[in-house]
């Protein structure tokens, strides 16, 4: 608890993925990918309470092991691609009957963010007054070198104009107050402060290369 305020960590983690099918129970350095978001959770000591949405019992099971909760099981409604983040966070919210005051997402998919970033993170929002919270990182390349490409396959010149303070979101987190959530129905809503992370712990996992280099970076 931070401030008086209840943190509950969300972490949802569907069984489907296109791409890499089963990452969030893959062995990465070890351990289920899952198992290192539910870690830097746990060890947050802003956080009150960690819970896994999922629909996939080997999900489930591996999440448990990792000492995270797993109260109840994703319906299918909420497991396809169609369905959002901010559906599924206030899913959990409402069947856990949950008085958190900030809901705190964690993707899986990034496994390099620790405890130390969710703390600072929270820390910020609780400490502003803000409304929520996201993960930043400089882009991986300046934008000036950056192309727009045309319909007949021609590379067009990109003038990102001024570049100064431009930041990625990378997806390691996002912390918002659950009463925000629910009236705007996102994630950033007006007034969101951006919590800048390295880019060696900003890597989130979605192709064969990603799982590459996050391993590689990995301590």
């Amino acid at each position: 608890m931070i401030e008086n305020k209840r943190v509950l960590a969300l972490i949802p983690a569907r069984g489907g993925s296109r791409r890499l099918p089963g990452k969030n129970v893959m062995p990465f350095k070890g351990r289920p990918l899952i198992a290192w978001s539910v870690a830097a959770a746990l060890g947050a000591p802003g956080v009150d309470r960690v819970v896994v949405s999922t629909d996939d019992e080997d999900i489930a099971n591996a999440a448990r092991t990792a000492g995270a909760e797993v109260p109840f099981m994703r319906p299918a409604a909420l497991s396809d691609d169609a369905a959002t983040s901010v559906d599924v966070a206030l899913h959990a919210l409402d069947t856990l009957g949950e008085g958190a005051d900030v809901l705190l997402l964690l993707q899986p998919t990034s496994p390099l963010r620790t405890a130390a970033d969710i703390e600072a993170g929270l820390r910020l929002m609780v400490g502003r007054g803000a409304p929520a919270v996201v993960g930043v990182t400089a882009p991986f390349k300046p934008l000036r070198f950056h192309v727009r490409l045309a319909a007949d396959g021609t590379a067009v010149p990109f003038d990102p104009g001024d570049e100064a303070g431009v930041r990625l979101l990378n997806g390691a987190f996002y912390a918002v107050a659950t009463d925000v959530l629910r009236q705007a129905r996102t994630f950033d809503p007006p007034g969101t402060l951006a919590f800048e992370m390295p880019q060696d712990r900003s890597i989130d996992i979605d192709t064969a290369f990603d799982w590459r280099l996050a391993e590689a970076l990995a301590p």
